[in-house]
């Protein structure tokens, strides 16, 4: 078992701390090259019916590493603004030629949170369709498969980079602003090397290029592509909707080495398993995993742990085809090569094993840090006495649990910062963003758990029309929790939640998008003076229920809809994504409506009905075609 091999024989100390094995080096851009001499004419990534060799892949970045030479170098942030496709792989490819630092920012980052990135990291260039970018400052063309992909420099001094760093990548952050973690060639190429030798990823393999571009494993799948030999495979949109258009894409494409965020994973592993699949390896991560693949599956499962902060990757639970892995959640596993781990107390001690404590990362892995001085020092800090191989480690604060075998359990966050659909949130970015609209005075997010066992964002917010009456927050420190709070949908108002939350859409990720909003003449406080979150979602109105529906499909839509967003009140003149429905929720949604009826439906498809009304016809005109032809 893998393990096993991925652990030292310090693994006998009673105390909460395990050694990954000995890590080996790897390179990153060098291993490219090695594969463009070696095998130029192999395919090195397939977008459907067009397939670019690693010799034409290197001649892209050149041209584009031409265009930008002499204004961006090492050291210099580039922000990449293109979805999955062969001018992303070259321009990140250019970026590493240049030894600028590569920061993935996604197709459609939202205007405001790309202005904001660009004001505060001050990026010397943005790459990506000329509407998207922010205005000013000097524009070159590049001549990329793209049309119209431009590079726009930002003139100026910008934010220091740590020395050596290759690519920083964003993840929320408590101020309101997103952090950037900084991480260096060295980190990057132990993992990927790492996880080739996991996966046995090399020439005549195929690697899924199917996570969200703005999101760290996805450099992990496509550097492991491009240093492997392989190919890399974009994966159709569809895909990443629908697990079984992504189980049939799989066999179409014939991939065998993939990587899939847990939401997505889940209803895969929950579902029989494809036949002809040439899959091999599937490595799971972003969110706890509660399934174990069944005796079915035919591919090696990775269930992966790992922070921005080190790398993708700090953990690894291996489950290998046909094995009884249990019902419950699969642990996080142990450490990889050149990790080191410990649980620790509130002090920074490691603890017992057996014993629940914050979970700290140090080793090979360990970003340099963020892009900001002082939030690195809070978070990456010394090594306990009688640690070896760190001399600092990061502390993720996550609960969790090491076993006697060395084995790590995951059991939860330590702090307000949530996980929605498997991205990381902090209710404090959320709670900016709404307090930049003019019409807010202050507001507070608070998760809960949404009646199919997710997380939703509930937003409780105050407006400037309520600071008349004085109350900043209600009852003063130890009174009574929720009482007297006045909690109100507000449509109608000069600031209804639906203008509200279409002010905040720009400057947030999907899954950061609260499913609803409250309004509220002030905040119930706990014995600490700090506002009581739970009292706040004590004092949520019961929802009333909305319409039930004419027609058993009408009324089975209204059903799943309701649980799956979490909005009792959703009636069939509503829309889906406007109502809070999701990219998941929708998945979900798939999921279920194949399982009741037998049919399969197309994320695209579904979501372009204008109402669950339109839903609930499209199910039924398919079941009656299936009807029919029975």
């Amino acid at each position: 078992m893998m393990e096993n091999r991925s652990t030292d024989v310090r693994s006998t100390d009673v105390r909460s701390v395990g050694y990954g094995r000995p890590h080996q080096d790897g390179a990153v851009l060098d291993l490219f090259t090695t594969w463009v001499h070696r095998t130029p004419d192999a395919p090195a990534l397939i977008d459907g019916e067009r397939v670019h060799s690693y010799a034409e892949l290197d001649r892209l970045a050149d041209r584009v590493a031409g265009a930008l030479r002499g204004k961006v170098g090492p050291g210099d942030l580039l922000g990449v603004c293109l979805g999955h496709s062969v001018s992303l792989v070259a321009v990140t490819l250019a970026a590493a030629k240049l030894g600028a630092v590569h920061l993935p920012l996604g197709p459609r980052p939202g205007e405001r949170r790309l202005r904001a990135v660009a004001e505060q990291l001050r990026p010397a260039c943005l790459v990506g369709e000329p509407d998207l970018l922010p205005p000013g400052g000097e524009r070159l063309p590049l001549d990329l498969p793209t049309e119209g992909v431009v590079a726009a420099l930002t003139p100026g001094e910008q934010v220091r980079v740590p020395v050596g760093t290759h690519y920083a990548v964003l993840t929320s952050g408590s101020t309101g602003t997103p952090k950037a973690v900084a991480v260096t060639e060295p980190a990057l190429g132990a993992l990927l090397h790492w996880y080739r030798e996991l996966t046995g990823l090399g020439p005549g393999g195929r690697h899924s290029l199917l996570i969200g571009v703005a999101f760290d494993p996805h450099l992990q799948e496509l550097w492991a592509g491009l240093t492997s030999g392989a190919a890399l495979v974009v994966a159709p949109e569809a895909v990443r909707w629908d697990s079984g258009a992504l189980t049939d894409w799989w066999r179409e494409a014939g991939i065998t080495v993939s990587v899939l965020p847990t939401p997505l994973a889940e209803p895969v592993l929950g579902r029989p398993w494809p036949t002809g699949l040439a899959l091999r390896h599937l490595t799971i991560g972003g969110d706890r995993l509660r399934r174990a693949p069944g005796p079915d599956v035919t591919a090696t499962v990775h269930n992966a742990y790992g922070p921005a902060e080190a790398t993708v990757a700090t953990t690894v639970h291996t489950m290998a085809p046909g094995g009884d892995h249990g019902a419950g959640a699969p642990p996080i596993g142990l450490p990889i090569p050149g990790a080191v781990v410990l649980v620790t107390d509130e002090d920074g001690r490691p603890v017992r094993r057996g014993v629940a404590g914050e979970l700290r990362i140090g080793g090979r892995g360990l970003a340099a840090g963020y892009l900001d001085p002082e939030l690195t020092a809070r978070r990456f800090v010394g090594a306990p006495e009688g640690v070896d191989g760190t001399d600092r480690v990061y502390r993720t604060g996550d609960r969790v649990v090491m076993r006697a075998d060395g084995v790590l359990e995951f059991h939860g966050r330590l702090d307000d910062q949530v996980k929605v659909s498997g991205v990381r949130i902090e209710p404090a970015e959320v709670e900016a963003a709404f307090e930049r609209d003019p019409r807010v005075r202050r507001a507070v997010v608070a998760a809960e758990q949404a009646p199919t066992g997710g997380v939703r964002l509930l937003a409780f917010v105050q407006l400037e029309t309520a600071a008349g009456t004085g109350a900043e927050a209600g009852g003063g420190a130890g009174a009574e929790s929720g009482a007297g709070i006045a909690v109100r949908e507000g449509v109608g108002t000069g600031a209804d939640p639906a203008r509200l939350l279409d002010a905040v859409r720009p400057w947030l990720p999907e899954q950061a998008v609260p499913s609803a909003v409250r309004l509220v003449d002030r905040y119930p406080l706990d014995a600490n003076g700090k506002v009581d979150r739970a009292a706040l979602l004590a004092a949520e109105p019961a929802q009333p229920l909305g319409e039930e529906g004419d027609t058993p499909a009408e009324r089975t839509v209204l059903k799943l809809c309701r649980e799956l967003i979490g909005r009792a009140d959703l009636g069939l003149a509503d829309n889906f994504l406007a109502s809070g429905g999701n990219s998941l929720a929708a998945a979900r949604l798939l999921e279920a409506l194949q399982s009741e009826y037998g049919i399969r439906l197309r994320a695209p498809l579904v979501l372009r009905q204008p109402d669950l009304r339109a839903v609930a016809r499209l199910v039924e005109e398919r079941v009656t075609a299936l009807t029919a032809t029975a």
